[in-house]
């Protein structure tokens, strides 16, 4: 495989190890039986297919995902085909749950996207949508660290080794001219990878002095009496950032536009009630959390954390090329050629047609 198409090999293998563990317990958690949304009946399958499957993630930043399935509105767009759903905790399960077709669809960070279609040499996914921006943040203990230049010194946790959020902290500390080597973490900062479901408790017994990450863990930190130092989206044009993609199985796509068409209009509807809703998508998005795993978050966590993040329609194309710039410029990722790691077409087929604007994928589509 070309260098310009190929993720070092170290980064490769570092991605693999969460993955087996993962795999040894199965992809992630199978649709439950008693999702609210019913199969139509009396309508036709999509194309044929019995039904679509589903990834993403227990965070509140894949709430489309989330309040879209809560809602039945997948369901209700995909009629006599259903809808099964799988939850992930972590990337390279995600992504290996789409090449291997357990999945058709899924809901995922830039980070493992990036990686996905650069070690599959361009070949196993696409991005055919945005769903969510910032809901990112440094927060911190604010007996040891009361500025930004106090980061150095302490340790930072992030939440696994080259993920969206690693990167973009590895990237913050170059910036300052500290220098910390990505592979241990080691450096004029401590980068300690830690799951996100186990840093609140390690914040709370001072094992880490902070942490860079998604919402609503960032939340869950300032309620164990935490301190927000940054949110990320401040280090970006307009504030906006990518944080959630919509990707599928390229096979998938080619094979199957109608029935991604249904799932990106399920989206885009999905997307407007939230808008319009807001409230009712923040209670809707908890339930499902709480469907998910068991426990919904209390108010003090869920409200601050739904009001940092913005669903959009918009994949921000141009952050994705910025990211993947990052995580070269850290050392993790070799240059990749990114050019066709977007398909819009139909995303922006569904906009037009229901007189929305249209989406960019900034020069890195499919020709």
């Amino acid at each position: 495989m070309p260098a310009t198409h190929a993720v070092r090999r170290r980064f490769a293998v570092m991605a693999v190890l969460p993955l087996l563990a993962l795999a040894a317990c199965g992809y992630g958690s199978q649709a439950k039986e008693d999702d609210t949304a019913e199969v139509a009946t009396g309508a036709d399958k999509i194309e044929g297919l019995d039904s679509v499957r589903i990834g993403y993630f227990g965070n509140l930043t894949h709430a489309t995902a989330l309040v879209g399935r809560r809602q039945g509105t997948f369901q209700k767009e995909l009629g006599a085909t259903k809808a099964e759903y799988a939850t992930f905790n972590a990337g390279p399960s995600e992504i290996e749950a789409l090449n291997s077709g357990s999945i058709d669809i899924g809901w995922i960070g830039p980070s493992p996207a990036i990686n996905g279609y650069a070690k599959s040499n361009g070949k196993s996914l696409k991005i055919i949508g945005g769903s969510a921006s910032g809901g990112v943040k440094l927060v911190v203990n604010p007996k040891k660290v009361t500025s930004l230049k106090d980061v150095k010194g302490k340790k930072i946790a992030t939440p696994q080794l080259g993920n969206t959020q690693d990167v973009a902290f590895l990237n913050w500390i170059a910036d300052q001219g500290w220098k910390v080597d990505a592979q241990s973490g080691k450096g004029d900062v401590t980068v300690v990878r830690s799951d996100n479901k186990v840093t609140p408790d390690a914040f709370k017994a001072g094992s880490v002095d902070g942490a860079w990450v998604p919402e609503p863990t960032a939340s869950k930190l300032v309620a164990e009496g935490g301190k927000v130092l940054l949110d990320e989206a401040t280090l970006w044009p307009d504030k906006k950032f990518v944080i959630t993609n919509i990707i599928v199985r390229q096979s998938f796509l080619k094979e199957h536009p109608k029935a991604v068409e249904a799932v990106l209009k399920a989206s885009v509807e999905t997307n407007k009630w939230i808008a319009a809703n807001p409230d009712e998508a923040k209670a809707a998005a908890n339930k499902q959390l709480e469907a998910d795993s068991g426990k919904a978050l209390p108010a003090a966590v869920l409200d601050p954390a739904w009001k940092s993040i913005q669903i959009t329609d918009d994949p921000l194309a141009a952050t994705l090329n910025t990211e993947a710039e990052h995580a070269v410029k850290a050392g993790l990722l070799e240059k990749p050629d990114l050019k066709g790691i977007y398909d819009l077409t139909i995303l922006n087929k569904v906009l037009k047609a229901q007189g929305a604007s249209t989406v960019d994928d900034a020069g890195l589509g499919t020709s």
